[in-house]
């Protein structure tokens, strides 16, 4: 169950993180990646159109040991979704993601997204085209529905169709999505969870690879329900708690190195250091990613309000952030 071939590449998809706008850029997966050496990240949605007129080099970069990794696409064009997931392997990225559930209001104008959901042929029509393009995998994320798709048989045609172009990977977003009265934060929080209807999914389609995200926030939710799907997606609980992420080391890979919270920070001072020689990285670019660390540990408001304070200073460095490690070692 922990692992899935497709398209000749093989990825531990127990754990996963969720790609969040604003969140999880390169410098909160190479943070995370230090917590967790065998969680899989994802990156921020970028649409087709930034990579194939835009700067690929800002967009595409990372740290090798970000890795495992994929890179979540934004479109609708089989075409620029080919071009782009090539782009993709190129840089060495293990997996393709294409969005079928962000519900805001500029995915919706560009044709994808949770929209999507309505048009599963076209997701189809743009599943293969990336698949005869690329090696690596190519795989879906969705919700279990949008508007006024309100039974699970819909679900199950979406992804059939899908699946009969041979994309074998779904991540499903146990929430229906309103692009119509809800903004992108109500979505996350108002439609019901429906962690039966994912499942369900799983035993209607046993060949295929699914992933449950929605609502998970602890260790009894993951295995509550990883005995009964393939994998699990993390969301806002690995970026505000980021340290979850340790138990799930323990618990789920059986990894008994765990960096401590403090080993973190050592660990990531390098990197800081490195980043901000750069010259293209505030100290502020990095910091705001660890604010969650020490979460329910002593000293953890002031190591907060320290960083939150100071950090985004033209000449902050990383000495800033022992200043307010301090904080919790005293």
């Amino acid at each position: 169950m922990s692992d899935k071939i497709t398209n000749n590449k093989t990825i531990d998809r127990r754990i996963s993180v969720a790609p969040m706008m604003g969140w999880t850029d390169r410098h909160d997966r190479y943070f995370l990646r230090l917590i967790s050496p065998n969680v899989l990240l994802y990156t921020v949605m970028i649409t087709t159109g930034a990579l194939i007129h835009g700067d690929i080099k800002f967009h595409m970069e990372y740290s090798p040991e970000e890795n495992p990794l994929a890179l979540q696409l934004g479109g609708s064009d089989p075409k620029d979704l080919a071009k782009s997931a090539k782009i993709a392997e190129n840089y060495g990225y293990d997996e393709v993601n294409i969005n079928c559930g962000c519900p805001s209001d500029r995915v919706k104008k560009g044709s994808f997204g949770a929209c999507l959901m309505k048009s599963p042929e076209i997701v189809a029509d743009c599943v293969d085209a990336m698949m005869q393009e690329v090696d690596i995998p190519i795989t879906v994320k969705n919700r279990i529905g949008v508007d006024e798709q309100e039974s699970y048989q819909e679900l199950v045609d979406f992804t059939g169709v899908i699946a009969d172009k041979g994309c074998d990977t779904f991540i499903v977003h146990a929430r229906k999505a309103w692009l119509n009265g809800l903004s992108p934060k109500e979505n996350r929080t108002i439609p019901p969870l429906k962690w039966d209807w994912v499942i369900r999914l799983k035993k209607d389609f046993p060949d295929l690879n699914i992933s449950l995200n929605g609502g998970i926030t602890n260790m009894d939710h993951i295995t509550e329900n990883l005995g009964h799907v393939d994998g699990i997606m993390i969301g806002r609980e690995a970026y505000q708690n980021p340290y979850f992420l340790a138990e799930i080391e323990k618990q789920v890979f059986n990894n008994a190195k765990i960096r401590t919270r403090h080993e973190v920070i050592q660990d990531l001072i390098p990197y800081i250091d490195r980043e901000l020689k750069s010259g293209e990285v505030k100290l502020k670019d990095i910091t705001r990613h660890i604010l969650g660390l020490f979460q329910g540990q002593k000293g953890t408001k002031k190591f907060k309000r320290i960083l939150s304070e100071e950090a985004y200073k033209p000449d902050a460095n990383s000495s800033l952030i022992l200043k307010a490690l301090e904080a919790i070692e005293n």
